[in-house]
């Protein structure tokens, strides 16, 4: 997270820089005359260089200053966005070193470019008024802005494949129902042999539907086990299979979706050697028709084997990661491998978690006094299984708006540049009749061709860089072609909007003024 968000700041502090060559470029002739006064007089190009360079590190100085300002005020912020408990070391000296070497390299990158450029200046030249930039003297500044640009659309669609992960794997079907689910760990002995009370109890306040035992939470694979046996086994193979003791009810408790056959049954005398499996280990054990088949485990404490009938067939319930294959589990009642740690308790479907939860907690202080009754939402701990991949979605967004603000507020600069350059010839094309539209056409189409170009070059290492980490998810979405196309438009009328104001403002002008000004 933290690699990932230095090296997002640095692109973002690129953007700053490339902002400040392209402005500062833009004005070489008003600066023109400067410049070839300063040669006149006397200054050497070193003494020009330097002159620049230390303009470009007061603004940074000054931007460094401004930014512990909002730093301090969006520090909270930040830190519930990244879930993480950052703060400004005042009285590290590393710190301190570290921004000043910022403040040093930031410098150096945004005042290198107009340092060499406009310190170039011929005298003679720029004294005369002759000086005047060449038809290539503007490609750096297009470049820039193609390279600013494609930055930020790399953030927007990044963001944008972020989101869609998130959704993808929040809409796959879990096998279970979550609503309602209240986990409680047994952190005490004192719950020994309480459970029937507690359970009975429970039941007869009207507010629970079932409840259920079990060695570990519905929401996580707590143990896995090998030494699994049956009919066509490959003898190669001894797999892992998640493991997970439950009571009598859990299925009914958790809301387990059979395929085929039945749940654990109160009524049936030899269901302690019942088993119920997922459809990931029928597929995995080759099992065409799984019901009755005979399946043994030995033991691996002390080497007993133990056989087993499978009686059901449930849907995949997604414990672990939601972006990883549902392990194959096998089911089976307690009583093996000592006490079940959780009690799980599933609130009727008639009634609300706030009805409900008072009168639980009742219950639980009147029969285990001497525990805190503490507890966990299954929806709730499953949701906390997407806080790493929407952190990282919301702090890429918060970038890409930003990245997006900077490039505009560049571009706009730009436009601004453009249009009084170009002012007399806006009078000119008027008086020949040209309308506002046309006029506004020919002013933003340069910029427009710039983003699209920026949006070409910037597809191809979005795609790749999502791609391979879409593929660190063996349950993953695929790149849909719709976000590109997307982020095109997008950035297109981003920029149209920017540069409309000062293009419809130029084209509205009295061309009679513009001519005079000239």
């Amino acid at each position: 997270m933290i690699q990932l968000v230095g090296a997002i700041g640095l692109f973002v502090l690129l953007l700053a820089c490339i902002n400040f060559m392209n402005l500062s470029t833009a004005r070489s002739e008003k600066r023109a005359k400067e410049v070839g006064i300063r040669k006149t007089v006397g200054s050497v190009r070193m003494q020009l260089v330097n002159q620049f360079f230390s303009e470009s590190f007061l603004i940074v100085c000054i931007s460094f200053v401004l930014s512990l300002i909002f730093t301090l005020l969006f520090l909270p912020l930040f830190n519930d966005i990244a879930g993480k408990q950052i703060v400004i070391p005042w009285a590290n000296l590393w710190f301190w070193s570290a921004s000043f070497g910022f403040i040093l390299f930031t410098s150096a990158i945004a005042g290198s470019y107009p340092a060499l450029y406009l310190s170039s200046f011929n005298p003679i030249k720029a004294l005369k008024g002759s000086f005047r930039v060449g038809r290539l003297a503007s490609l750096p500044r297009k470049v820039l802005v193609v390279f600013q640009f494609s930055i930020s659309v790399m953030l927007i669609i990044s963001t944008a494949v972020v989101y869609q992960q998130i959704q993808f794997a929040k809409n796959r079907p879990v096998g279970y129902d979550r609503n309602g689910l209240i986990m409680i760990r047994k952190k005490s002995g004192d719950f020994d042999g309480k459970y029937e009370a507690l359970r009975n109890e429970l039941k007869n306040t009207g507010m629970v539907y079932e409840v259920s035992e079990s060695m570990g939470p519905v929401t996580e694979v707590y143990s896995g086990n090998s030494g699994w046996d049956w009919k066509g086994r490959d003898p190669n193979i001894d797999k892992d299979f998640a493991t997970l003791a439950v009571s009598h009810m859990h299925g009914k408790t958790a809301g387990w979706q059979f395929i085929e056959g039945r749940d654990f049954d109160l009524t049936t005398a030899n269901d302690s050697s019942s088993l119920i499996i997922n459809e990931s280990a029928a597929k995995f054990m080759g099992l065409k028709n799984p019901i009755g088949e005979l399946v043994s485990w030995t033991w691996w404490m002390d080497k007993r084997v133990l056989n087993y009938k499978i009686v059901g067939v449930i849907k995949d319930m997604v414990m672990d990661s939601p972006y990883e294959p549902v392990a194959p589990t096998m089911f089976y009642l307690k009583g093996l491998n000592g006490k079940p740690s959780w009690i799980n308790i599933k609130i009727h479907p008639q009634h609300s978690a706030s009805e409900a939860l008072p009168k639980i907690e009742f219950i639980f202080k009147k029969i285990v006094p001497t525990v805190p009754f503490e507890y966990k939402f299954a929806d709730e701990e499953y949701s906390r299984k997407f806080d790493k991949e929407e952190r990282i979605g919301n702090l890429a967004s918060v970038f890409a708006v930003l990245a997006i603000f900077i490039s505009c507020l560049g571009l706009l600069g730009l436009a601004s540049f453009v249009a009084e350059r170009r002012t007399k010839e806006i009078g000119v094309r008027k008086v020949l009749g040209a309308s506002v539209t046309n006029l506004w056409r020919m002013l933003s189409k340069e910029f427009v061709l710039l983003i699209v170009i920026s949006c070409g070059i910037a597809s191809l290492p979005a795609y790749y860089v999502l791609q391979n980490w879409l593929l660190r998810f063996k349950y993953h979405t695929e790149i849909s072609v719709w976000i590109f196309i997307l982020t095109i438009l997008g950035a297109v009328a981003i920029t149209l909007l920017t540069v409309s104001y000062q293009a419809i403002k130029v084209a509205l002008m009295n061309p009679v003024n513009s001519l005079r000004s000239e």
